[in-house]
């Protein structure tokens, strides 16, 4: 397991820009699938995003498509989530996750049982 530790979340306008951080721990990160999950109040967590160990394919969710970018750099041992156009439905704990057995895909955005989750970040959007 990697450990993750995510930074960067806030309180922001709707249609304000966010970009968080998530450090990790341990060699080989482009062994690792990585992901971002959200949850906000009295709903179940969500998959939004997922990108490749290598960077090179990402998936995204409907609600955040052409609005949040996820991209990672492996050699600082880093992954990051760039939301801008932010909506108070973005409001939610975010979560960063990786896993060495999962590949990025639409699927594994709906399965919540990634090897390695951060402790969280809250994003709050409201004027």
């Amino acid at each position: 397991q990697l450990q993750l530790a995510e930074s960067g979340g806030g309180s922001v306008q709707p249609g304000g820009s966010l970009r968080l951080s998530c450090a990790a721990s341990g060699l080989n990160l482009k062994d690792y699938a990585m992901a971002w999950f959200r949850q906000a109040p009295g709903m179940r967590r969500e998959g939004i995003t997922c990108i490749s160990g290598e960077g090179g394919t990402t998936n995204y969710v409907d609600s955040v498509k052409g609005r949040f970018t996820i991209s990672r750099d492996n050699a600082g041992n880093m992954l990051y989530l760039q939301m801008n156009a932010l909506k108070p439905e973005d409001t939610a704990v975010y979560y960063c996750v990786a896993d060495s057995d999962y590949f990025c895909s639409e699927f594994a955005l709906k399965h919540d049982k990634w090897d390695s989750w951060g402790r969280g970040t809250q994003v709050t959007v409201s004027s």
